[in-house]
């Protein structure tokens, strides 16, 4: 499925799904006088349906998690089920640190607690717009990335092999093209959070080394004895684009899945 809804030269188009209606029409209203097209229903169902009915009709979702009839966290679950990329910022009044890594391993892009103040919702929102491709921009060399026989296109968020396209979040894309840029850099986890996520603090600890295992199943040509998304025991992660002469093996059901322990061993050369 194309990671694209409408073209950049549209007015976005928001669904909000919130079923306090003072909060709802709040934000409807802000999102439209950002200059945004915004839907708001107010149950998980109905969002689901209009998802569903076109899943190319929004460039973002702002999802509440307390619904009736259906969670907010069933609705992003089987959003990403049927490969719908579009991206979600969670929107919740929920502030334990398992609801956010909850949120962020189902496929979440943001996650924003209530309550909250309008500057910062409106810049995330311009913030994952931008991602989104909704941004003026002129493609380049830049923009294209060759590895392992993948074809990345950071403008239009495409990944190719072989002529099969694959499909990524717009999280997903902002770590990879993150790693890209630092490539052969070590860096650490909260490097991570903070130029990614945008978060001072993880969640917990397998918040990105759940999204370093999805882009090595991606990528790697066995996502168990990875050769381009490295861990760096203690440290963080390093990318490479050639692959090294000795593959480290993490396996995959590894009790330490990132390779990274408690951060009191050496780092490894």
């Amino acid at each position: 499925m194309s990671f694209f809804s409408n073209s950049a030269a549209e007015k976005p188009h928001i669904l909000i799904v919130e079923d306090e209606r003072h909060i709802g029409i709040g934000l409807k209203f802000n999102c439209e006088a950002e200059g945004y097209s915004a839907t708001l229903v107010g149950d998980g169902v109905n969002a689901l349906r209009l998802v569903h009915e076109d899943p190319q009709q929004f460039d973002l979702i702002v999802l509440d998690l307390m619904l009736p009839g259906m969670s907010g966290y069933k609705v992003l679950e089987e959003i990403r089920k049927a490969d719908v990329q579009t991206p979600v910022m969670i929107l919740s009044a929920r502030t334990l640190s398992e609801d956010r890594t909850r949120g962020f391993d189902l496929g979440a892009d943001q996650y924003l607690m209530k309550p909250f103040e309008l500057p910062e919702l409106l810049s995330r929102i311009r913030n994952l717009l931008q991602r989104r491709g909704h941004r003026p921009k002129t493609e380049t060399q830049d923009d294209i990335y060759q590895f392992q026989g993948h074809v990345i296109n950071f403008t239009r968020h495409e990944v190719t092999k072989n002529g099969e396209t694959k499909s990524l979040t717009a999280l997903e894309f902002e770590l990879l093209r993150y790693f890209v840029r630092n490539e052969g850099v070590v860096v650490t986890r909260a490097q991570l959070l903070d130029k990614v996520w945008g978060l001072d603090s993880s969640p917990t600890t397998r918040t990105v080394d759940n999204f370093i295992l999805r882009l090595r199943r991606y990528f790697e040509q066995d996502a168990t004895r990875p050769q381009h998304f490295l861990s760096i025991r203690g440290v963080g992660y390093r990318f490479v684009k050639e692959p090294a002469s000795n593959p480290e093996v993490v396996p995959e059901n590894a009790e330490d899945p990132a390779g990274l322990g408690d951060g009191s061993s050496e780092p490894l050369p």
